[in-house]
């Protein structure tokens, strides 16, 4: 974990941040954006991914597995194989390096390895897409428990990436210049 923590220490600067960001940006403006586009034309509706849905509903999981037809789940399969592969790697890296340069060699650092944290939602991400993929894979054999594991997977990666912004949030007020009150 030291030499991980201490790799993105090193690395970390504003060049490597501003390329990182670029990067990250594309995912959402056109890989993930012509990937729902392609998904709902071959579905036929406008469901989405079950990626990006809020709350814990297996069920609801279970439906839009169904309601995609073939074309749609094995495209969206073929998606989370690989464009949703790189993405949790490229986010978790950004945020990474935005908690190095926040947090390195500050006495205000929440925890040793602050800046690993967002490997924690990388798995959870991982972890959420590989029962994602069983679901689609596995229809019209729809199992509960991987529905579920699904939800709380996906439950925990939201939570764990809200964790991560926190730590954001927190160490960019810890940059702020103390006022001086009179």
């Amino acid at each position: 974990m030291k030499t991980l923590s201490s790799f993105f220490d090193r690395i970390s600067n504003w060049k490597v941040l501003l390329g990182t960001i670029a990067v990250y940006l594309s995912f959402p403006a056109y890989f993930f954006k012509n990937a729902e586009t392609k998904m709902n034309a071959l579905s036929g509706q406008s469901l989405g991914p079950i990626d990006l849905t809020m709350g814990f509903t297996p069920e609801r999981t279970l439906q839009m597995v169904a309601s995609y037809g073939h074309e749609a789940r094995a495209y969206y399969a073929t998606v989370e194989y690989t464009v949703d592969v790189a993405y949790p790697v490229v986010y978790s890296f950004l945020f990474a390096i935005i908690l190095s340069l926040l947090f390195r060699h500050k006495s205000y650092k929440p925890f040793d390895y602050v800046n690993l944290f967002p490997l924690v939602v990388l798995v959870l991400d991982y972890l959420e897409n590989i029962t994602i993929v069983s679901l689609l894979n596995s229809y019209p054999t729809q199992s509960m428990t991987i529905a579920t594991l699904c939800e709380l997977f996906k439950l925990m990666k939201w939570i764990s990436l809200g964790a991560t912004l926190l730590l954001i949030i927190y160490g960019l007020l810890k940059q702020l210049p103390k006022s001086k009150t009179q």
